[in-house]
């Protein structure tokens, strides 16, 4: 049977968000062209243990790459080690999550197979048997639906878009040969140095608040960090203009520039909506706009906008917030 092969992104032995989310995408695609969903975890020894919970996700055939030498990603071993099971298992679609190493390891694959590749697809079906993505273009102006013409189709998925399947796969987990030599290898990484704090990424986040030149001070930041905590499992963003003004780390940036996200909730406050950021988070399901500018063009995107002065209106959302939680 054919074979739709999802990468599922594991970090420090745990599976990341996306991971779930190439898995879902990949089964949608495997139920219209009746294939199974072949997931692949790749890391050190232990990132195993968690790989049965890709079946709740859609998964029929998990393979699990254990060893000490992948327990940091490598793009060159890793790419050796899924163009080798694509090969194996003849996979026609192989699925990557819109991550910082998906979209990494994604065009790796790719040129190694020597085939086409689509990033940070919000759609995919199937006609007449062909596999077709649809991805936002120029900024997010217009979307454009590519047709595969070879195989194995090389896509990403745009983060918090596809949601786990409703029908599990049968998750038959089965392991996978690592044994590589450093010919397979290019520069090893030796340690990584993590930023301070345990903050929420905004790429994975279903709800970002977002802050821009609005704010007008570094330390007004601290509204928009009081209501995404009031809020819970919230990130906070900002826009490339604080950012490049050090207000920000640029980790926090959403936009062309930045981070593309797809969160259930957006706050855009003190964000004029310049079609560079739009083109980062248009997509949210729901945007909530705040700005004393009734012309600003982040209202054309917003599904509510609140047209009236931040720092006002900031702190009794907050409150109100908390009070229903």
């Amino acid at each position: 049977m054919a074979a739709i092969v999802a990468f599922a992104e594991a970090r420090d032995g745990e599976l990341r968000k996306g991971a779930h989310e190439a898995v879902a995408a990949a089964r949608r695609l495997a139920d219209e062209l009746g294939a199974e969903v072949h997931a692949v975890v790749l890391g050190g020894t232990g990132v195993g243990e968690r790989a049965g919970e890709l079946a709740a996700s859609g998964a029929d055939r998990i393979w699990v790459g254990e060893s000490d030498a992948l327990a940091i990603y490598s793009p060159e071993g890793y790419r050796t080690l899924l163009v080798n099971l694509i090969g194996e298992q003849s996979g026609e679609v192989v699925v990557f999550p819109g991550s910082a190493m998906g979209r990494d390891l994604a065009p790796r694959v790719a040129a190694r197979l020597g085939v086409e590749y689509a990033a940070d697809c919000t759609d995919l079906e199937v006609e007449s048997g062909d596999v077709i993505a649809t991805r936002p273009r120029y900024a997010g102006k217009v979307f454009s639906r590519v047709r595969f013409s070879e195989k194995p189709a090389v896509i990403s998925v745009r983060p918090n878009v596809f949601t786990a399947a409703a029908a599990a796969g049968a998750g038959e987990i089965r392991k996978l040969d690592v044994s590589l030599d450093s010919a397979d290898f290019g520069a090893i990484v030796r340690e990584i140095r993590a930023s301070a704090g345990e903050k929420l990424d905004v790429s994975e986040a279903p709800v970002i608040v977002s802050g821009g030149r609005g704010l007008r001070d570094p330390e007004n930041f601290k509204l928009l960090e009081d209501l995404a905590d009031a809020l819970g499992n919230a990130a906070v963003g900002a826009s490339r203009a604080v950012v490049d003004a050090g207000w920000r780390s640029h980790a926090e940036q959403v936009g062309q520039t930045g981070k593309t996200v797809a969160p259930t909730l957006y706050f855009a406050i003190g964000i004029s909506g310049a079609i560079q950021h739009l083109a980062g988070m248009r997509t949210s399901k729901f945007i909530v706009a705040i700005n004393k500018d009734p012309d600003a063009p982040i209202f054309k995107v917003a599904d509510y906008g609140i047209v009236g002065d931040l720092f006002e209106i900031l702190p009794r959302l907050t409150e109100e917030v908390r009070n229903l939680r």
